[in-house]
């Protein structure tokens, strides 16, 4: 179980030629959820600039059990002085020493220069036990050059940096929550429009097959059956969205899949697919594929509850052809500040521009003018995860861990951010001891 492995990774690309080798180290990494906030200054550090004074920066180096060092932080550079003051930052407790408050932490301070052969101009050694005591004068360190040290007689130092703040934060995660009792509440909405193909048709990716699952119906049971787990009276609301409902051909982009708009709730996941497939056999696929009522249906229901005891997820799944691009942006722009995500799984061969669009992990979504919150949107195309030698419990898996992925931390980021704690977690059951029975 000791990770503490070394092995060396030759590079090849070019004939003939060595490329050089790249060593992975790795620790394992101990259970420390603390973070720490740090802001130190410097105080008259050597001058390096010939027009100039300097311009410094810290880089922080973790000790390894081998003994060697590794960069853990850097922090900005102040330009042109030699009194700096850094801006304050926070790091994991692990990433700084993996929790063992005496193991060494190596500060060296450097000159920035724009051509990247930044001037050292000295270092010192701290661990995190003498960091806690705060700002105090155990936190004012010397910095020292032993280059300089070893030809100059009467070097005193290059300088001295201080600590200037020094708060601990304990880090909380998704499972504390759910611990604590926070429900997440998950609906799922399913395109039903024209664009799909006849469900009768084997081409269609609603088709009936009776020996095998179709891509929705494979999509809504994998992310499904892991979620379902974290909603504890196990009944979610199903959506349609795209079709004409019976009696009277109307068009709806929100419908409730069991036919009872009052009470859209299915009983776990196999009451969704019950109720999926009693849909296409009612309702003809039609369109145009409208997002933003279903979105805006399930906002209504977080709007009403921002107090961190319930978050919604949002399943959509869609072959991608959307027609309201404008207004689905308005409405994501708008439930990003309330207590839900959005997971969309694209079936199909269509090109999903717009849901990476929507997706917003390489430009944040906004909607005229006005950026989103916070990131909510996660997309992944179902044919990426569509297993050629037909192992689809193994693609399933892997589809529903990477549509779940960025979930954790996207309800932290709206908890963190309305400053909502975890309720404690309750006691754990223990069951009422039986009383002793006496023979008469």
């Amino acid at each position: 179980r000791h990770a503490n492995i070394n092995p060396l990774c030759p590079c090849f690309g070019i004939p003939g030629k060595k490329c050089g080798t790249i060593i992975v180290k790795a620790e394992e990494l101990n259970n420390c959820r603390e973070s720490v906030m740090m802001q130190f200054c410097g105080n008259k550090l050597d001058k390096k600039d010939f027009f100039g004074k300097s311009d410094p920066f810290l880089v922080f180096h973790r000790s390894n059990e081998d003994g060697t060092f590794t960069i853990c932080h850097k922090t900005e550079v102040v330009k042109n002085t030699l009194n700096p003051v850094w801006q304050a930052f926070k790091i994991p407790v692990r990433a700084l020493c993996n929790g063992d408050y005496d193991r060494t932490i190596k500060v060296e301070v450097y000159d920035w220069d724009r051509d990247g052969s930044h001037d050292f101009i000295g270092e010192f050694s701290t661990s995190y036990r003498e960091l806690s005591r705060g700002q105090s004068q155990f936190n004012v360190y010397e910095v020292i050059n032993l280059k300089k040290k070893g030809k100059k007689k009467k070097y005193l130092n290059s300088g001295t940096v201080t600590l200037l703040s020094f708060l601990v934060d304990i880090e909380v995660t998704f499972l504390d929550y759910i611990k604590g009792g926070t429900q997440i509440n998950f609906t799922v909405a399913i395109d039903f429009t024209a664009s799909n193909g006849n469900p009768a048709q084997p081409t269609s990716l609603h088709y009936m097959n009776p020996y095998q699952l179709n891509a929705y119906a494979m999509a809504l049971k994998a992310v499904g059956e892991i979620i379902q787990d974290y909603d504890s009276d196990k009944m979610f609301p199903a959506l349609g969205f795209g079709a004409k409902l019976p009696p009277d051909g109307r068009v709806s982009h929100e419908f409730a899949l069991n036919g009872n708009p009052q009470n859209p709730y299915c009983a776990g996941i196999e009451g969704v697919m019950e109720a999926y497939y009693q849909s296409l056999k009612s309702v003809q696929l039609y369109g145009p594929t409208n997002f933003s009522p279903v979105i805006n249906h399930v906002a209504r229901y977080a709007a009403s509850v921002k107090d961190g005891s319930q978050y919604f997820v949002l399943l959509i799944i869609t072959d991608g052809v959307i027609s309201d691009m404008a207004q689905t942006k308005e409405s994501i722009v708008n439930a990003a500040c309330l207590p839900m995500s959005i997971i969309i799984v694209g079936v199909g061969p269509a090109e999903f521009d717009a849901m990476i669009e929507l997706d917003g992990d390489e430009v944040r979504i906004s909607s005229r003018g006005r950026y989103a919150e916070r990131d909510i949107v996660q997309f992944v195309p179902f044919r990426d995860y569509i297993d050629r030698t037909g192992n689809h419990i193994l693609s399933m898996a892997r589809l529903a861990k990477d549509v779940l992925a960025e979930i954790p931390d996207q309800f932290l980021s709206y908890m963190k951010t309305r400053g909502i704690k975890p309720s404690p977690a309750p006691p754990p059951y223990t069951p009422p001891s039986q009383p002793l029975q006496t023979m008469i």
